[in-house]
């Protein structure tokens, strides 16, 4: 029979750490705190397998579910000495999601289930505290009609905030317990009158709908908009835990809280986190009311005058310390964890690896190798290698004069400038239209993953540096300041008043500094972080641990020292035709296109030489000792052309030409599908002149670069688009032509390779022929993609995520390299090419190149060097050093 209920509590459990592909996440980590004796509330998990049986029959839990289910609330009342739906000592049970990768917040949660109108009076009356249960009972109503129900909680949360107002109160927390059953009875009128049934009083149909609609939540818009920005498979599913409650709502001695046993913003070595008295989990993430801090230190820096838990229960509070300490030494790694305090006695609910910036990742990972916790490649293997974007994000520069508008808990670290919108759906729109946004808001929720995404920064007025607002920004790398108490966000005005009278409109400027906690006023002027200290340190150790050697795309002298400032070994692609846009040069283009003839491209061409020569000089220069690779003109020619008819008048005036004839010559150059049209190696054979002036250009700059630096130049020369080994063998010959006669005319010897693109399937099925004359191939993975799939990059986003949505394709192909197709054929190109020519280089310079699921890819296939954009040459070197570890630990 198949195992659908894996329990824990107790000091043992049926599952581990290592579990966490079954059980997810939450579920695997409360069996080893379990296993470890540490307290933990008995409980069970439905695994990952269940969610996916579960969309897979029609939305229905398999029935030998239930019996399983039903054994392990029967051994959690044994331990509690309580029972479910009983009318003494009622069991309580939270339902909660656990996948196997931290989703915070995107799917639901039901808490204190098995309440009714019968089992309140027995809470209330076990707890000697009516209040409580029937606080406690309205929780239950609100979370169990959302999630399960279906009514916007906001219904809730109108019907509180009028009886709030009409006694008087400001906190949830003033209510007394006839006033908590007034609401009740108001919540529940409320769902029959919406939902047109009663409000569910048998507990093992508020269990089974509660299981089966935490199931249903992996679905849900923002879990799967979390998914495809993660690039979590939908395969996986989520399991379900099924635990008995403990209560943080039950008076002044019970609490709930929130911590990371590192400050997860700096990397800090300290217990940072916040709590509130009196209160259940949910009000912490919510930010519903404003925590307090864990610690001393951190209230003092927080300028809070309410007591921190280090004061205030000082013997829970040491016992916590204790057990934050042994769960950062047995995972070896910085943790989050939840915990409430029952009336004195500390429960732990949850712990998992902490969410970070990527700044207190490299710290924290640094700092683990110097207490020797862990080693140097375990520190490479611990960061996420797209996260380093993080790092180069400006910051505010300090001798500017800044006006502070209001201020809050810096939550995410670096700054951002932009327009005031106050929805989600204005910053999708704004991001659409290449605005830059500041989403802000009173507070985030789940529903606004979409927006959060979509802006620069986040700003709230309510919420802790653990609330929603706060954990998500991190995560994605994104600066935001959390509970600015002192602004407030107008919604139906669409203001945000500011102290001292400041009032700012959608559409004004603002900048957020998520590390000072600070809202300023228009733009603020920016400078670039140093790459230095624990990233130099940790990249260091990168650049030990990894085969594959990195390289820039760099068309300019900017991106060539940008890139070689990021640690690139070279260029690995320079697109000579992007030379041609600058200033004067495509006049002169212009012109050599247009020539009638041979002769008058050639007259054009000699005016170019000199620019593409210079161009040439500077690059080499700055790569000094490190190779170059030159790709010779590529795209078709009209793209240098005007387009309009007022552009055509304009060149026209510009070059003396009448403007009919320009038109007639630009319409003799259109092609109906350019991008597989007159271009490459195709321009190369039809005017060889081209060719001719261009592979000067590289020789005469080589010569004179070797002579300013006094290193020879390490130069590769690409020629695009080759389908038959006879096309590179005439551009070959061009170039072995032209460099012969610079040789003579120069005395220099030239050292260089001559090598194709493999962007065209059937040059990958062709390449043990081509590389007969090849001496290296560079993989042109965009247009390989491109010819593979019969998909124009250029078009692709108007299908590609419906094909996403509708699980047809799990990733874009042109973001991370489709492995089966795309890669089916460079695995084949680089065998069938290394098999005449077995010293053949083999690397790839499409957008892939800085994507580090494709970069494993390239180090399982045996290339020998990736390149890619500037600013993300420090992300391809931590993704080779972790693929090459993974390979190596692999065998």
């Amino acid at each position: 029979m198949k195992k659908w209920a894996y329990r824990f509590g107790g000091g043992t459990a049926e599952g581990s750490v290592a579990d966490v592909a079954l059980l997810g996440g939450k579920g695997a980590n409360l069996a080893e705190m379990a296993s470890l004796g540490l307290p933990v509330p008995p409980g069970l998990t439905i695994p990952a397998d269940a969610c996916s049986w579960y969309f897979e029959n029609g939305r229905c839990l398999p029935e030998d579910l239930k019996a399983q289910v039903l054994e392990g609330i029967a051994a959690m009342e044994v331990e509690t000495g309580r029972s479910f739906g009983g009318s003494a000592k009622p069991l309580l049970l939270s339902i909660r999601s656990g996948a196997r990768a931290s989703m915070p917040g995107m799917m639901d949660t039901v808490l204190n289930l098995g309440l009714n109108d019968e089992t309140v009076q027995a809470l209330g009356h076990d707890a000697s505290d009516a209040r409580f249960a029937w606080d406690s009972y309205r929780r239950f109503i609100q979370m169990y009609g959302d999630v399960v129900m279906g009514i916007d909680h906001e219904v809730f949360e109108e019907i509180l905030e009028d009886e709030k107002a009409r006694h008087g109160h400001d906190y949830d927390t003033d209510l007394s317990a006839v006033q908590w059953q007034h609401v009740v009875a108001l919540y529940k009128k409320m769902i029959e009158e919406e939902f047109g049934e009663t409000f569910p009083q048998d507990p093992h149909v508020q269990l089974w709908g509660a299981i089966a609609a935490v199931f249903a939540s992996w679905m849900n818009p923002r879990a799967a908009t979390y998914r495809m920005l993660h690039r979590i498979p939908e395969a996986w599913g989520t399991a379900v835990n099924v635990q008995a409650m403990v209560f943080g709502n039950h008076g002044s001695s019970s609490a709930t809280g929130v911590a990371f046993t590192r400050n997860p913003s700096t990397g800090e070595k300290a217990l940072y986190g916040e709590f509130l008295v009196n209160a259940q989990g949910e009000d912490v993430v919510a930010g519903i009311r404003t925590p307090q801090s864990l610690t001393e230190e951190g209230r003092q820096a927080s300028g809070s005058e309410k007591p921190s838990m280090e004061k205030l229960m000082p013997e829970t509070f040491r016992e916590f310390v204790a057990i934050c300490e042994r769960l950062e030494t047995h995972y070896c790694d910085m943790q989050d964890v939840e915990f409430t305090v029952e009336r004195g006695k500390l429960w732990m609910l949850q712990t998992r690896s902490g969410k970070r910036t990527t700044r207190a990742a490299m710290k924290i990972a640094v700092d683990m190798v110097a207490e020797g916790l862990i080693g140097e490649e375990e520190a490479v293997a611990r960061i996420e290698p797209s996260s380093l974007d993080q790092l180069l994000h400006p910051t505010i520069d300090p001798r500017v004069e800044r006006t502070v508008i209001g201020s809050g808990l810096p939550a995410s670290p670096g700054a951002a400038v932009g327009e005031i919108v106050f929805t989600p759906e204005e910053a999708v729109a704004a991001e659409a239209g290449g605005r830059k946004v500041i989403l802000v808001r009173v507070e985030t929720s789940p529903e606004d993953i979409h927006g959060m995404h979509a802006a620069e920064a986040i700003l709230t007025t309510r919420g802790g540096m653990t609330s929603h607002a706060a954990v998500v920004a991190r995560g994605m790398g994104i600066p935001c300041v959390v509970g600015a108490g002192t602004m407030r966000v107008d919604l139906r005005n669409e203001q945000l008043i500011c102290p001292g009278g400041i009032v700012l409109k959608k559409g004004d400027i603002i900048t957020v500094d998520g590390s000072s906690g600070h809202v300023l006023k228009g733009a603020i002027a920016m400078v670039q972080p140093e790459l230095s200290g624990d990233f130099a340190r940790l990249m260091d150790w990168a650049d030990k641990a990894r085969r594959m050697r990195v390289r820039t795309n760099a068309d300019t002298p900017q991106d060539a020292r940008a890139g070689r400032s990021f640690g690139a070994e070279g260029i690995g692609l320079c697109r000579t035709e992007h030379m041609f846009f600058e200033g004067d040069r495509i006049h002169v283009m212009r012109e050599m296109i247009l020539a009638e003839d041979e002769a008058g491209r050639r007259a054009a061409l000699v005016k170019l030489l000199p620019m593409q020569r210079s161009d040439f000089v500077e690059l080499f220069s700055i790569m000094h000792g490190l190779p170059v690779t030159i790709r010779l003109l590529d795209p078709p020619l009209h793209e240098f052309l005007p387009k309009s008819d007022e552009e055509i008048d304009e060149v026209a005036r510009g070059m003396d030409m009448e403007p009919g004839l320009l038109r007639r010559r630009v319409e003799a150059l259109h092609e109906f599908n350019p991008m597989l049209g007159h271009r490459g190696c195709r321009l190369a054979i039809s005017y060889p002149e081209i060719a001719e002036m261009q592979a000067r250009a590289i020789f005469e700059a080589a010569v004179e670069a070797g002579r300013e630096t006094g290193e020879p130049v390490t130069l590769e020369i690409l020629v695009p688009l080759v389908a038959l080994r006879a096309e590179l063998d005439y551009v070959k010959a061009c170039i072995d032509g032209v460099a012969a006669e610079v040789v003579r005319e120069t005395g220099v010897e030239i050292a260089y390779l001559a090598g194709t693109m493999i962007e065209l399937p059937r040059a990958a099925l062709r390449a043990h022929v081509i590389a007969e004359t090849a001496e290296f191939f560079s993989f042109g993975t965009n247009d390989l993609t491109q010819t593979t799939f019969g998909i124009s990059r250029d078009d692709a986003a108007s299908f590609i995520p419906t094909y996403q949505r509708k699980g047809i394709i799990d990733q874009d192909p042109f973001v991370s390299l489709d492995f089966d197709g795309v890669g089916e054929l460079i695995r084949l190109a680089s065998d069938r090419g290394r098999q005449t020519r077995p010293d053949l280089k083999l690397g790839i310079c499409g957008e892939h190149g800085g994507d580090p699921a494709s970069i494993t890819f390239c180090e399982d296939a045996g290339l020998d060097y990736v390149s890619c954009s500037p600013f993300r040459v420090p992300i391809a070197r931590l993704a080779a050093a972790q693929a090459a570890i993974a390979g190596r630990r692999a065998k």
